[in-house]
């Protein structure tokens, strides 16, 4: 019975420091490529619901890529978004972005 539930619990712990590492992760690439154009974390994240960053990040992040590569205004970011760089970790810019999205009720500390 120990043994049981010791790997339930180990099993938990796994599970919640995978999931928040993807979160963490996507901090970083926001701070490394977005925060220089959009500012704080807390504001962009917020400015959607986790609806509305789902849709953005529906096939690889490819609407998320064409909002940028459309405006004049996100120049700087074109190389970015159609390189491989920007495929490789919209997963976990999504994750960010959804997890402290308007419905959330969390708030990142984007430093």
């Amino acid at each position: 019975m120990n043994k049981i539930l010791a790997s339930v619990i180990s099993l938990f712990f796994i599970t919640e420091l995978t999931a928040s590492a993807a979160v963490y992760k996507g901090q970083r690439v926001y701070v490394k490529e977005c925060r220089a154009c959009h500012g704080g974390g807390q504001a962009m994240a917020a400015s959607k619901r986790g609806r509305e960053w789902k849709k953005m990040f529906n096939n690889d992040g490819e609407e998320l890529a064409r909002v940028h590569t459309e405006s004049q205004k996100a120049q700087d970011s074109w190389e970015y978004f159609k390189g491989d760089q920007f495929g490789s970790k919209a997963k976990h810019l999504k994750d960010f972005l959804m997890e402290y999205s308007k419905d959330s009720g969390k708030v990142p500390a984007c430093n």
